[in-house]
């Protein structure tokens, strides 16, 4: 006899509705580590603080391994990257069997944000902390955007995921700019404020984990817990013993039984990493390339996210209409222009590289949350977290396979612009990938029901 249970999709209009602007509240409270201690400030003062603390040679120890202080904030996010990995699938199916999602959620925001607050205390030669508070802070990131976006099936009716799934991306990039305007003038006027760069820096890193926390409270007031249904006198099962690596094993396993939601993922993979190695290789272009200044290249990520906000709602617009899938393969071609376009730009001029900002912010948000919402439809019923676990693991965990085309590129050919142009190739494969997928029949195929328009 089964006992009973929350519903676990969708429930009346008036309860869902609140529940999804519950769930938008949480990309308004995390977007902000993203950008101003990812994006922005941390990796230059963490690298300051390393050579403040290495030898005659230029090298730190930490563990007693000899580190280059250059490369000690790299290290420290491929860390943390691989620890997610071995996270979210525990995580995941924790949430799954027990329908403790919120709690879980919560765990992960609050350890978070405490170790983005404790950023503050990052100075002098205390690279260590330093390393030790971004892993567990990027750590707790990506496991709770994997629960957070696993809520999205639940909350959200097929036919409105498209469209909850934009704002929630628009909310974070319009959080993310707003605190980055302020950040940025606090440390560009910190001598009028009696601060040194320092101090500013560690204000603002501080201050996005304070945002996380504060706003964290609004989803975990609104978003509902949802018990899966099963026999009274058997518990939910455990996790694995094994560890992360044996849960994602079986996530995988899983995924074979659904071969065109694994088709959808390896799309997926190869897209979202053109996407991100453009992200993070830009300034490096606009520098190296361009010669462009440190303001210009701050001015440029502040337009992307505040276009990325409206460019996010945009495409969930142009989804009602044409459906995601079509949509996606838009922007997809959308971000081979972009490419190509980059390879023309003349140097010392930031009104182009500007106006290529323009361009990516109206794509990179659409593109994101639409990917987000059609993978939602993908998913078999009861396994939400794993499977978002899988796609977070794309989407964070294996984004290498850019960042080495871009660097090898440069490497062979000397040129930046060759190196950019060369990210091309992922936005073409990955269209092709995508336009084969069947996503109607994929959503058939998992057990779930087809909008209208897909």
């Amino acid at each position: 006899m089964d006992i009973a249970v929350e519903p676990d999709g969708p429930t009346d209009g008036a309860a869902r509705r609140r529940e999804q602007r519950g769930w938008y509240w949480y990309d308004w409270a995390n977007s902000v580590y993203s950008t101003t201690v990812l994006t922005v400030f941390l990796g230059p003062y963490l690298t300051s603080v390393a050579k403040a603390a290495a030898d005659a040679h230029g090298f730190v120890h930490p563990l007693g391994i000899p580190v280059r202080a250059g490369s000690f904030y790299a290290y420290s996010v491929s860390a943390s990257l691989l620890l997610s990995v071995l996270a979210m699938p525990l995580a995941a199916a924790a949430a799954d069997r027990s329908g403790r999602k919120k709690p879980l959620l919560g765990c992960c925001a609050y350890v978070g944000a405490a170790a983005t607050t404790g950023m503050f205390f990052l100075d002098g030669d205390r690279y260590l902390l330093g390393g030790a508070l971004l892993i567990i802070a990027n750590v707790s990131f990506v496991v709770s955007m994997m629960l957070y976006n696993s809520y999205l099936p639940q909350i959200a009716a097929p036919e409105e995921r498209d469209a909850v799934s934009s704002r929630g991306w628009a909310f974070g990039y319009a959080a993310g700019a707003l605190v980055l305007v302020a950040n940025l003038v606090l440390y560009a006027g910190h001598a009028s404020f009696g601060l040194s760069e320092g101090s500013a820096v560690r204000i603002c890193l501080a201050s996005a984990g304070l945002w996380w926390a504060v706003f964290t409270v609004v989803p975990l007031r609104r978003l509902r817990d949802r018990f899966p249904a099963r026999a009274a006198t058997a518990p939910a099962p455990a996790p694995a013993p094994g560890g992360g690596l044996r849960q994602l094993r079986e996530t995988l396993r899983d995924l074979r039984r659904h071969p065109l939601t694994l088709g959808f993922l390896l799309a997926y993979l190869v897209y979202n990493d053109g996407v991100q190695t453009v992200i993070t290789q830009a300034s490096v272009f606009g520098s190296e390339e361009l010669g462009l200044d440190q303001t210009t290249l701050i001015v440029a990520v502040l337009l992307v996210q505040a276009l990325a906000a409206a460019g996010a709602v945009l495409m969930g617009r142009l989804a009602r209409r044409y459906g995601a899938k079509r949509t996606i393969l838009g922007s997809l071609v959308a971000w081979t222009a972009v490419i190509v376009a980059g390879y023309f730009l003349p140097a010392h001029a930031p009104v182009w590289f500007f106006c290529l900002a323009v361009a990516i912010g109206l794509v990179l948000g659409g593109s994101q949350a639409l990917s987000r919402s059609l993978y939602s439809h993908l998913i078999p019923r009861g396994k939400e977290a794993e499977y978002f676990a899988a796609y977070e693991i794309s989407d964070r965990g294996v984004s290498w396979l850019g960042p080495l085309v871009f660097g090898v590129a440069y490497q062979v050919t000397g040129s930046y612009r060759d190196a950019i142009v060369s990210l091309a190739a992922f936005f073409v494969i990955g269209f092709v990938l995508l336009s084969r997928v069947p996503v109607r029949r994929a959503v058939i195929a998992a057990g779930n029901r087809a909008p209208d328009l897909i």
